[in-house]
C-alpha cells in the first residue's frame, strides 16, 4: 500500500492535521494510523480539557486563540448539532511575591496579543471571589473571557466524524518501524505485518512521539509523563469558580456538581512514565493536594474524594514547548509533538498550520516557525514558563 501522507497517531493532533489537509485542498491519499481506536489511554481523552490564553510567549497564545475562534464557530464548521460543552469559566493563576515578576511579564505578553486577562492584587481578588483565601498571595491573573473547559471526547469525535466524509483511510495498528533511504523516509511498518509506502510521514504520536522519531533514526526529547487527576465532592458549589492555579502548581476547577484537581507531581524525580502505568497515586491527593486546597479555599477543608484517573503528558524535556514542522535534513518527516499538556487546545491550529505548510509550502494563518526542530538539534530552549 502506498500513501502520499501517513499520519502516525489518530487522536486530536493527527485528526486535525488530516482534517485541515483536506480543507486546504490536498487531494492525495492519506492514512491515519492509530493503535488505540477507543482512545482509552490517549492524552486527548484523559486530559483536563481546558483552553487558556495565559501563556508566557506570543506563539502559544496565538495557537490557542485559533482554537478559541473555532469554538466560536463550531456549528458553522461541523454542523448544527456540533457541541463540545464549552464553558467559558476562565483561568485564575495566582502568584506570591517571588512569582509576581513572571506573572506581570506573562500578562504583558497576553495583553499584547489582545487577550482579555486582568491582573489584580490580593484584595481585588478576594472581592471578586469571596470564597478565596489570599494567604501568601500577592496577585493573580484572571481570564474574563476566552478561557475555560470543554468535553475532550466530543471535540475529538467531531473531527473523526468529519474525516469519514473526506476519504481518509483509518488504520488500526502500532507502528513498529520506519524505513529511511538517506534523507528520505520511504515507508512505515505496522505490527499487523503491513508496510505502508509513504511520501510524507507526520509524527502525531503524543506521549509515544519520541519512540516514533527514534524508529526513523531521529532524536526527539519527548517522553510520557504521568499526571493524576482527582475528583472530589464538596458541600459548597461555587458557580463563579474559574480554573484556579495555586502558586504550588496545584489546580482545581468545577465540573458540574463535583470538582477536579491535580498538579501534585513533584518536579524532583518526575521522569518518563512506564507505557502501561495508569495506576492512580492516591497519596498525592491526601498528602499534597488536600492541604493546599484547604488553605486556598477554606470551605474545602471538608471534601470527599470520589474517583481519579491518570493520563500521560507528551512532555518535551528541552523546554516544555511543541516541536512543529519538518526535520531540517529529513524533510518528509514532520513533527507535531511535545505539547507538554496543552496539545488538545492547540491541535486545531497546528493541524491548520501543517496543512498550509504541506499544501502551500509555508505557514499562512499561524506562523509556527519558532517551534521548528532546529532548536532541538542545537539544544536551544524556547521555554514556555506557564506550564500547568
Amino acid at each position: 500500500m502506498r500513501y502520499d501522507i501517513v499520519i502516525i497517531g489518530g487522536a486530536i493532533v493527527g485528526s486535525s492535521v488530516a482534517y485541515y489537509l483536506r480543507e486546504e485542498g490536498f487531494s492525495g491519499s492519506i492514512a491515519l494510523v492509530e493503535r488505540d481506536p477507543q482512545f482509552a489511554h490517549a492524552a486527548t481523552t484523559l486530559s483536563l480539557a481546558s483552553i487558556r490564553q495565559q501563556f508566557s510567549i506570543p506563539e502559544n497564545i496565538r495557537l490557542s486563540q485559533f482554537t478559541l475562534k473555532l469554538f466560536r464557530r463550531l456549528k458553522e464548521e461541523f454542523g448544527a448539532d456540533a457541541d463540545i460543552g464549552f464553558r467559558e469559566g476562565g483561568y485564575l493563576i495566582l502568584a506570591g511575591e517571588n512569582g509576581l515578576p513572571i506573572l506581570k511579564s506573562n500578562h504583558e505578553a497576553q495583553m499584547a496579543e489582545g487577550a482579555d486577562i486582568v491582573l489584580e492584587d490580593a484584595d481585588q481578588l478576594v472581592r471578586r471571589f469571596p470564597w478565596l483565601s489570599a494567604e501568601g498571595i500577592t496577585a493573580g491573573a484572571y481570564g474574563r473571557s476566552g478561557e475555560g473547559w470543554f468535553d475532550a471526547h466530543a471535540m475529538l469525535m467531531l473531527f473523526r466524524k468529519a474525516l469519514r466524509q473526506k476519504k481518509i483511510d483509518f488504520i488500526t495498528a502500532d507502528v513498529t518501524g520506519i524505513e529511511r533511504q538517506g534523507d528520505r523516509v520511504t515507508s512505515v511498518s505496522l505490527d499487523s505485518g503491513d508496510r505502508l509506502e509513504a511520501g510524507i510521514v507526520v509524527n502525531a504520536a503524543g506521549p509515544n512521539a519520541g519512540k516514533v522519531a527514534a524508529l526513523a533514526g531521529l532524536a526527539l526529547p519527548v517522553e510520557p509523563r504521568k499526571r493524576n487527576v482527582f475528583v472530589f465532592e464538596a458541600r459548597e458549589k461555587y458557580a463563579d469558580m474559574p480554573l484556579l492555579v495555586d502558586p504550588s502548581g496545584i489546580y482545581v476547577r468545577p465540573e458540574g456538581s463535583v470538582y477536579l484537581t491535580g498538579g501534585a507531581e513533584p518536579e524532583e524525580g518526575d521522569g518518563p512514565a512506564a507505557p502501561g502505568d495508569f495506576e492512580v497515586d492516591w497519596p498525592l491527593f491526601e498528602e499534597v493536594i488536600w492541604p493546599v486546597l484547604a488553605t486556598r479555599i477554606p470551605a474545602f477543608e471538608a471534601i470527599k474524594p470520589t474517583r481519579a484517573w491518570v493520563g500521560h503528558y507528551d512532555y518535551n524535556t528541552l523546554d516544555q514547548n511543541a516541536v512543529i514542522g519538518p526535520h531540517p535534513e529529513v524533510g518528509d518527516f514532520i513533527f507535531a509533538n511535545g505539547f507538554s499538556g496543552h496539545g488538545l487546545q492547540q491541535a486545531p491550529a497546528v493541524g491548520k498550520a501543517l496543512a498550509e505548510l504541506i499544501v502551500h509550502g509555508g505557514y499562512r494563518t499561524v506562523d509556527c516557525s519558532a517551534f521548528g526542530y532546529s532548536r532541538v538539534a542545537e539544544g536551544r530552549a524556547f521555554r514556555e514558563l506557564n506550564v500547568i
